[in-house]
């Protein structure tokens, strides 16, 4: 029997009749249900997160400031998803794929605003007093005084799924992608297993420090990593300006028309062009997943609303910004011509741009995404550990999860990223139904904030 067979089998059934219409259909109700909420306070959530990065904000000891908690967020967001992800999207299902992708993405900021409000709403504090949370939290607290088993079933169905697809085998995913970038950029000089040892010791030495330590990380890190990428883009579309209206234009004309625009040859139609993009939009900005909300769930703000606000800057960045660059730097530099897989595609058109000089400047921009990336999800895993097994459990963890990042430097591509997207996929049923039950809660905040501002108690 064929595992990879087996596994996309599963994982196609999910995507083309579970996923792509209850994402899609949990963002249009989230989208009409808050009057448009991601289109009306884009400008104030902008402000919201980034108005007093560069004051002095002092953190509470009970959680961790709004930017740091979107830091920690971005930093899971940001990864292979942004740099192989894409590239698979548009290998899989054509360039229209990133029409798609935005589109999940646009709908996706109000799923990840309800998901953040909630999260904030019905956090607890941990053994050591930090504010902890996320869908296993918010199913539990809120659908559990009501339909306790309903709740316990749904909780614990979520925090098995999030540990086994984002604490182990997302995991892999991001190992396997820098070990993969690497071992290209330094010509087989360094082997896979010594870049995922590598790999390990440095997430182990992050990991030992709880949320505080992957807070002042993420805060510190992420903002560089993002920022470099974008220079290496712009110097890109600036090389290849001639190409970058061609590149739009292609981009929605094969969203409805795949075939037409790629010459048939490939067989892609519209709905493949859709669940891929869809799909991949997920695996990259996680919108519906629950999983970002377990670091939204640590912020210390004034109202839970602010932090949906800051939770929808979050997919905005990943997706409509870098997600975009990515696919520009793809077509522009015409690197999906060359038959090549996830990250090679986008390492090609860096190659084709800067020369050798691109393959280690790709390395060094997907090494620092996907290591984040590992802290992250990391952290997410070991949210829900604590909420099946308590403090007791995180050793384990750990342990598991440096393994993984060992194991999926060498492991192989296809298998891993499908297994990545089976597991996603599973994942995201208990916490569409969790969100969608709860929606009142999160129309009650919302108008809450919207008539009083930061005042006044739930």
């Amino acid at each position: 029997m064929d595992l990879n067979k087996v596994i996309v089998s599963i994982n196609s059934f999910l995507s083309n009749n579970i996923l792509l219409f209850a994402l899609l259909g949990c963002g249009i109700f989230y989208t009409v249900y808050t009057g448009g909420v991601q289109f009306r306070k884009l400008g104030a959530a902008f402000k919201q997160t980034f108005g007093g990065v560069f004051s002095k904000e002092k953190k509470s000891d009970d959680g961790v400031s709004s930017f740091q908690a979107l830091a920690v967020a971005i930093a899971a967001q940001v990864g292979t998803g942004n740099v192989a992800g894409v590239a698979t999207a548009i290998m899989a299902g054509g360039p229209g794929a990133i029409f798609w992708m935005w589109l999940a993405a646009i709908l996706g900021m109000a799923t990840i605003f309800a998901e953040a409000v909630l999260a904030q709403k019905f956090r607890e504090k941990d053994e050591e007093g930090n504010f902890i949370g996320g869908p296993a939290y918010y199913i539990k607290n809120g659908i559990g005084p009501n339909h306790p088993k309903l709740a316990k079933v749904l909780s614990t169905l979520f925090a098995i799924l999030i540990v086994i697809a984002l604490g182990f085998v997302g995991n892999i995913v991001q190992s396997n992608s820098i070990a993969t970038s690497v071992v290209a950029a330094t010509g087989n000089t360094l082997k896979p297993l010594v870049v995922g040892i590598i790999v390990a010791v440095l997430a182990g030495a992050v990991f030992i420090g709880g949320i505080k330590r992957i807070a002042n990380f993420a805060e510190l890190v992420v903002p560089i990593m993002a920022l470099i990428y974008i220079v290496c883009a712009i110097i890109i579309m600036v090389k290849f300006h001639d190409q970058i209206l061609p590149s739009l234009k292609l981009i929605f004309y094969a969203a409805f028309n795949p075939q037409a625009a790629l010459g048939g040859a490939l067989g892609i139609t519209v709905k493949a062009a859709a669940t891929k993009g869809v799909g991949r939009g997920l695996f990259s900005n996680e919108a519906g997943m629950g999983s970002t909300p377990h670091a939204h769930a640590t912020a210390q703000v004034a109202h839970p609303v602010l932090q949906g606000y800051t939770a929808m800057v979050g997919v905005f960045i990943d997706t409509i910004i870098i997600c975009t660059v990515t696919a520009l730097i793809i077509l522009v530099t015409g690197a999906h011509n060359y038959g090549l897989k996830a990250a090679l595609v986008t390492q090609k058109a860096f190659t084709l741009a800067f020369g050798n000089v691109g393959t280690v400047l790709l390395a060094v921009a997907l090494g620092f995404f996907a290591f984040t990336t590992i802290i992250g999800w990391y952290y997410f895993g070991e949210t829900n550990i604590r909420f099946l097994f308590g403090k007791k459990g995180l050793w384990p963890y750990r342990i598991i999860v440096l393994l993984c990042i060992v194991a999926g430097s060498f492991q192989e591509v296809d298998l891993v990223w499908n297994t990545a997207d089976l597991t996603n996929s599973l994942m995201v049923v208990p916490n569409i139904i969790g969100i969608i039950m709860l929606h009142k809660y999160v129309k009650n905040m919302n108008k809450h904030y919207e008539t009083n501002g930061k005042e006044g108690s739930l």
